[in-house]
Formats: C-alpha cells, sequence, structure tokens
C-alpha cells in the first residue's frame, strides 16, 4: 500500500475502496524527496514535491495524551532495527540509541521520549489541504490446499520460471494468462473462493490454513506488469452495484449473486499478482512483510507515499474508524507503501490477519490528517 511482499498499492481498500471504487504490487522505487533540515531549521526546511509540514506542540495533536503508547513500541523498535541497516538522509541514530533505555511497559516514559526527541511537524498536501484520505488493507486468511482438491480448486500462482530469464513487458492480460495455459505447472497452492483469491493478489500476501491445521505463509514474487483496474469501478459503470455496496464485502455479495459472471469480472483487472512461499521458520501470528523489511503491526503499521513521509517514520494519525464518527487517534509507524497510496496526507491502516480486520479493512474511507515525528 512493499518490499518484495506486499505490493501494496494494491492494498484491497486503498485500491477496491479507493483506487477500486475511486481510485501491502510492486514495490515502489520512488525516493523520499526528503531534505531533512538541521536542529532549530524552519519548518520548510522538511519539504517535498508533493507535501509540506509545519511545526506544531504536541498538544496540537489531539488525542495524543490519551493514546496508549504501549501499543506502538514493538513497532517503533522494528523500524529502529530497520533504519540502523539503511541509508538515509535523515539521522535515526540517536533517537534510535535512545529507545533501547524506555522500558516497553511504561506508557508515560514512551511519551516523554517521543517529546524529548522528535518534533511533530503537521503534514499538509501540496494543495494546502491538511485533510487527506485514509483506508485499510489487511492480511487474508483463507483455507486450503498445496493440491487440487474437489473443494480447493482455485489456483493461486507461482512466479512463473519461464519469466526469470525472458520476461515480456508487459506480460499478457488475466484473460490470457488464465485461458492460455501458459501458468500450468506453476500453482503454488489451491483455494475455494476465486474472488477471495483475487482480492489475495490486491493485498499481495495472505495465509493459507491447510486442513492438517499448518499455516501456509504466501508473499509478493511479482506481476505481470499490466495496469490494475477496479473492479469495483467496473461493477459501478454497469450500475451492478451502488456505491455504499463498492467495498470488498458488496463485491464478494455481487459474485455470489452473479456467478456466471464473476470471471468476466476479474478479467477487467488485467493485472495478475504471483505469489511464493515464505520460510517454514516464519511466525504465523507475525504480520506481512513491509516495504520497510520488518513485520507488520496490526493497527500501528501504515503505509505511505514514499514522496511525501520517509519510510520508517512515526506518524500520529488522526481519523475515525470505518463507516463512524469515532475517533481513531493513535501513533503508527510508515512501514510500507503502494502505488496507490499517493499524496501527502494519504495513509493505508494496516488492521492485521483474517477475517475481522477484513471487515473493518474493506469499509474504510475516512478523512485524516497526520503529523510526521522527525528526530530533533
Amino acid at each position: 500500500m512493499i518490499s518484495q511482499i506486499r505490493w501494496f498499492l494494491i492494498s484491497v481498500f486503498a485500491i477496491v475502496i479507493a483506487g477500486l471504487i475511486a481510485g501491502c504490487s510492486t514495490p515502489s522505487t520512488r525516493g523520499s524527496g526528503y531534505r531533512p533540515g538541521s536542529l532549530g531549521a524552519s519548518p520548510s526546511s522538511y519539504s517535498s514535491s508533493i507535501a509540506s509540514f509545519s511545526a506544531v506542540s504536541w498538544q496540537a495533536l489531539p488525542g495524543w495524551q490519551d493514546d496508549d503508547l504501549t501499543a506502538v513500541w514493538s513497532a517503533w523498535l522494528k523500524s529502529c532495527d530497520a533504519l540502523r541497516r539503511r541509508t538515509s538522509e535523515i539521522n535515526w541514530r540517536q533517537a534510535c540509541t535512545q529507545a533501547n533505555s524506555v522500558s516497553s511497559r511504561d506508557a508515560q516514559a514512551i511519551r516523554r521520549y517521543f517529546e524529548n526527541y522528535f518534533q511533530a511537524y503537521e503534514v499538509r498536501n501540496s494543495s494546502g489541504s491538511e485533510v487527506g484520505l485514509i483506508t485499510g488493507y489487511y492480511e487474508p486468511v483463507m483455507n486450503g490446499s498445496l493440491t487440487r482438491t474437489s473443494i480447493y480448486n482455485i489456483p493461486l500462482y507461482a512466479y512463473p520460471n519461464v519469466w526469470k530469464k525472458n520476461k515480456p513487458n508487459p506480460g499478457p492480460a488475466r484473460a490470457e494468462l488464465m485461458s492460455s495455459g501458459m501458468l500450468k505447472g506453476s500453482e503454488i497452492a489451491w483455494v475455494q473462493d476465486p474472488v477471495a483469491a483475487a482480492f489475495m493478489q490486491i493485498q499481495g500476501s495472505g495465509k493459507i490454513r491447510l486442513d492438517d491445521g499448518r499455516v501456509v505463509r504466501l508473499g509478493y514474487a511479482g506481476t505481470n506488469d499490466q495496469p490494475f483496474k477496479s473492479f469495483a469501478q467496473w461493477l459501478l459503470d454497469r450500475k451492478e452495484i451502488t456505491r455504499s455496496e463498492a467495498t470488498m464485502q458488496g463485491i464478494s455479495q455481487w459474485a455470489k449473486r452473479n456467478p456466471d459472471r464473476v470471471n468476466e469480472m476479474l478479467n477487467a483487472n488485467p493485472r495478475f499478482v504471483f505469489f511464493k512461499e515464505l520460510p517454514g521458520n516464519v511466525d504465523p501470528d507475525l504480520g506481512p512483510i513491509g516495504a520497510l523489511g520488518v513485520p507488520l503491526t496490526a493497527e500501528r503499521s501504515i503505509a505511505v507515499d514514499l514522496q511525501a513521509l520517509p519510510l520508517g517514520a512515526p506518524v500520529f494519525l488522526a481519523t475515525t474508524r470505518p463507516l463512524s464518527s469515532q475517533a481513531l487517534q493513535k501513533l503508527v509507524v510508515a512501514q510500507d507503501t503502494g502505488k496507490a497510496i499517493v499524496g501527502g496526507v494519504r495513509a493505508d491502516y494496516y488492521w492485521g490477519s483474517g477475517e475481522s480486520a477484513g471487515e473493518l479493512a474493506g469499509r474504510m474511507k475516512q478523512n485524516g490528517k497526520m503529523w510526521l515525528l522527525l528526530p530533533r
């Protein structure tokens, strides 16, 4: 919305909802666009081509004092581990070193740490607006099999071996790939629901729960380099669904009512995503690996536009829960990216794994504000 694992971009809901209807894929290769300033530099020193930043007091962050920062601490430490190994225009070293002396169970100590070692900056879009779109994504979990059965007969494919040496650019669209037989032998797993499989492609990663209780985690391995086109928009254009139904849930319900047209809908998106099985020693309880190279943390990781915000940075987010006016105000960490995530005030909020996370992610399309935290 992602290292080699989420192409996120295509977060189902940055896309199924934002892109999909209006518009965690291949990882972005864009630079951050940041020109970090020194201590005491004016806010204009922190700039990008698509965002501007204004220094604010901690009191300007709504809900800052109420957030349980122990819930974000492990996510921030994961960012620090990655940031120490990366070349960056921003000097994270001192702040990350100081983090080692903070108790993970002491919310007030964590709050003092951020207030002492970071400056908060209000993020604005290039238009000057401080309000932007906040969508959600998640990691699908489906029942399935490593071999085809009468129940599990929808394939998920590994990257074609023949393309590793001589890949067409772009590759054939989905309809041709599925009808030509050229993917035969590349099956990596089998599931039951073709629409759920397509959503897993949009997410770029997921878990397959086998009948023997094992969990296989699949990650992003590549695409056919075709453009993404929204299922939801295809249905809206044909007046098959209403805008309120243009969610993952609404699309799934349409598919159940129209099983003979599912393939037609899926072929409306020419883009096709391939998977790879992740090592067996990957903890199934951990989130998928984001663009930063660390596991995502449910409700504390976000995907951002790297032309606006630096990967790995803490960000304070103020929005509302899906289809609600209930405040969602918390410190999160920018650990992912995706082609559908475009703009200064723009985030894709990672809800976690499984059905309940999918329900929330599939309905999230909220207005929100963001504050970037940078080392002093």
